[in-house]
Formats: C-alpha cells, structure tokens, sequence
C-alpha cells in the first residue's frame, strides 16, 4: 500500500516554463479558502483555548465530564462529515455545503453565553461541530480539485499555514480579552461569535459558485474548459446525481481502505490538544492566565512549518512525512511523562505538537489525490477523515475515564504505549513495494 501519490505531474507549456516559482503551484481559490478559514479558526481558537480551564475550573467538571464534552466536540463533526462530503458531490456544490457548515458554527458562538450545563453545553458544541463536519469535506475538495497531483502537499500546506495563522491568533486575543474584560469568558464568547461572521461574508463574497457550463468561473477563478489532467479544475458539472452506493463503493479500494484504516488506528491514540495543554499546564505549574496562550506555540510551529513539511510530502513520499509526525507526537508525550519541568518543557512540548499538525494535518488530504476520482473527491475526504475523527473521539473518552480513575501521567502512559504500537502497525501497512516510495 502506499500513502504516498505516484500520479505523474502535468505537463508545463512554454507559459509556465516562464512563470516557474511557488506562488504559481497555488489555485487563487486555495488562498481564498486559507483567508476564511484563518478568520473562523481566529473565532474558534478564541473558545477552544479558554474552554478547558473554564469548564474545569469555573463550571466544575471532572476530567471524565470534560472527555465526555471534548469526546463531543471532535465525534459529531466526524459522523457529520459523511454527510457533508456526500451531500457536496450529490448536489455538486461544494461552496453550498461549506457555506452552510460556516454559517451553522457561527450561529452557536453566541449560544455559548447560556450554556451552562453538561446538557446544554454539549448540545451547543454538537451544533458547533455539525458545522465544522459538513464543511470541511467540500472545502478540502475544492483546495484538491483546483490542484495538480504532483503539488497537493504544497496547496493543502499553504491552506493549512493560512488556517494556522488563525489559530495563532484566536488564543492571542483570547488571551487580551480575559485581561481587559471583567465578564472576561463571556466576552471571550461574543468576539468570537462577531468575527466568525466575518468569515462566512468572506466564503459567500469572494470563493467562486459552482461551474454550470462553458463560459462560467471554475473554483479557482480561470475560465471553466474541459477537465484539466491532474486536478487543475473541477470535476464534471453535469451528470447523474452521485449515489450513496458509489460513495460507499469507495471503500473496495484498498489504498483507500488502507489509509482510512491507519487514520483511525493512529487516531485512538493521539490525546486531544485540550488535554494536551492541560497536562503542560499541570507539569510546568503554569498559571490559569497564561493558559490560553499555550495553543499559541503549537500553532506558530505550526505555521512556520506547514508550506515546507508539506512540499517536502510532494517530494520524499506522504507516507514518510505522516509517519514522521506521529513519531514527534511521541516524543511529546514522552517528555510530558519523563523529563523534568525546567524552563525548556514548555517550548519543546508545544514545538513537537506543532510538527506533528504540520507534518498530518495536510499531508493526509493530500494522499488522496490520486486515489480518488473527481466526482467522489469529498466523499473520499469524508471517509478518511471520519474515520480518523471517530478514532479521536473515542480516545477522549477513554483518556477522561482513565485520568478519572488512575491519575494523568497512567492515562498519558498508556496512550504512548499505544500510539507506538498503531505507528508500527501503520508503517508495515502503508509499506511501500515495488521500490516506490
């Protein structure tokens, strides 16, 4: 099996021999979608960065009680992504379908003020998530669709960069706000409510509709033509409504299979950020204030690291880089468990966090390229990354349950153990043969 995309690249004419360089590799709708999703990541990284200490320490939750809620928030966009990503190819529409998921996310911002119960809050966050679930298929499609194959690492990294930077800054003002304002968390709420609507006027203004026939825009804002080789542009406009049954049919591939597979396998054992930071916070004895800022680190690594990690995927194999990610992840939880809790802990925790989104996150998507066809393209995505969702919600909930019952440093133990054991299990599966990378 191979992880890796062999597709051979397309074939430049004399124009682009001229107009050689990186900015070229990238679709204009690539960087459109980077700036709405760094604006809804601004909005969303507001919350997730207050939202463990002010569940645990303002609202009272036990470590099992925040599993349950981070188990939520991470499982329901897993199962609505199935939905969304077929519902993109049905109606071949993917800017509809991620228009909605924005929308519906921005809409449970403000919800967050009258939440305050188990009950309550999971339901807001069921909400959030179902938004996140039907957009990031369709939206990922689109990056892919409007991309050759030889440079899907690239586009998905510059994405993923641009997402990145709005994750840096989401727990930055997070961070100001608590310090300003007195009702510091419901305030902390209201921003992020305000500028998540900023990004949905972003998507429905500047991201192209879909293609309805000759002459119409493509996705990334050329003239539509006939399908370009490699991925270039979008797939057929017109055709038979796609079938659930073709999408399920998906799964008789084995590469495909394969790669969903290992997400999932890899995805039971990689605790969630919240817990991530949780477990720094205790190790290093930071303070409640400074908390926020910690998913700062891992996204600024994060950031600098995304476009060449994901370059590098392009050249050297995606399954080397995937597997390389998990790795560093492994070394985080090793130096969480062993190593003293010196000054240097901190940085060296959040910067291997950092690499390992930098070196998974768009190198995942990326591996389908070649895999899929175009007119599936977001049901793919959808399989894999539901299946590494559902992977990660259960490992919240079984990491809550276990910190609950034996402590966090057991919980965080077996979970290394566990993540060393999936990655083997993972290189022998997406071994490549033939001499392929």
């Amino acid at each position: 099996m191979y992880l890796t995309d062999r597709s051979q690249p397309v074939q430049d004419g004399p124009d682009q021999d001229r107009r050689r360089g990186p900015g070229r590799r990238v679709a204009p709708v690539v960087l459109v979608l980077g700036t709405v999703s760094l604006i809804t990541d601004i909005s969303s990284e507001m919350v997730t960065a207050v939202l463990p200490l002010y569940l645990v320490t303002t609202l009272g939750f036990s470590p099992l009680g925040f599993g349950t809620l981070d188990g939520v928030y991470n499982g329901v966009s897993a199962l609505v992504q199935l939905t969304g990503g077929h519902l993109a190819d049905r109606v071949r529409d993917h800017k509809l379908l991620a228009g909605l998921g924005y929308g519906l996310s921005a809409l449970c911002k403000p919800l967050l003020l009258f939440a305050g119960g188990i009950g309550s809050l999971g339901a807001v966050l069921a909400l959030e998530r179902t938004g996140k679930g039907l957009r990031t298929a369709p939206r990922d499609a689109m990056i892919s669709l409007s991309t050759p194959a030889a440079n899907q690492g690239r586009a998905f990294g510059v994405h993923r960069a641009m997402d990145t930077t709005g994750a840096m800054l989401g727990p930055l003002a997070a961070f100001l706000i608590l310090r300003a304002a007195a009702d510091g968390y419901d305030a902390v709420f209201g921003v992020s409510a305000c500028v998540a609507v900023l990004g949905v006027l972003v998507l429905v203004l500047f991201v192209p509709g879909k293609r309805k026939g000759p002459g119409a825009l493509e996705e990334d804002g050329r003239a539509a033509g006939p399908p370009v080789r490699g991925g270039e542009a979008e797939g057929p406009a017109a055709g038979p409504p796609v079938r659930v049954r073709e999408a399920l049919a998906l799964l008789r591939l084995p590469r495909l299979r394969a790669l969903a597979g290992c997400a999932a396998l890899l995805g039971l054992t990689t605790v969630s950020d919240a817990f991530v930071y949780l477990l720094v916070q205790r190790r290093a004895g930071i303070g409640e204030e400074w908390f926020p800022l910690l998913p700062l680190g891992t996204a600024v690594v994060f950031l600098l690291l995304a476009v060449p990690v994901g370059a590098l995927a392009d050249r050297v194999g995606r399954r080397t880089v995937f597997l390389a990610g998990h790795a560093s992840l492994l070394t985080a939880y090793a130096l969480l468990l062993w190593a003293p809790a010196t000054p240097a802990l901190v940085p060296l925790v959040l910067a291997l966090h950092g690499t390992f989104y930098a070196a998974t996150d768009g190198v995942l998507p990326a591996a389908l390229a070649g895999l899929v066809p175009e007119h599936l393209r977001a049901s793919g995505l959808a399989i894999v990354g539901t299946s590494q969702a559902l992977a990660r919600f259960c490992c919240s909930l079984a990491f809550g349950a276990a910190w609950t019952a034996w402590g966090d440093g057991p919980a965080l133990a077996g979970s290394a153990v566990g993540l060393l054991c999936c990655a083997a299990v993972a290189g022998l599966v997406l071994r490549p043969a033939g001499g392929n990378r």
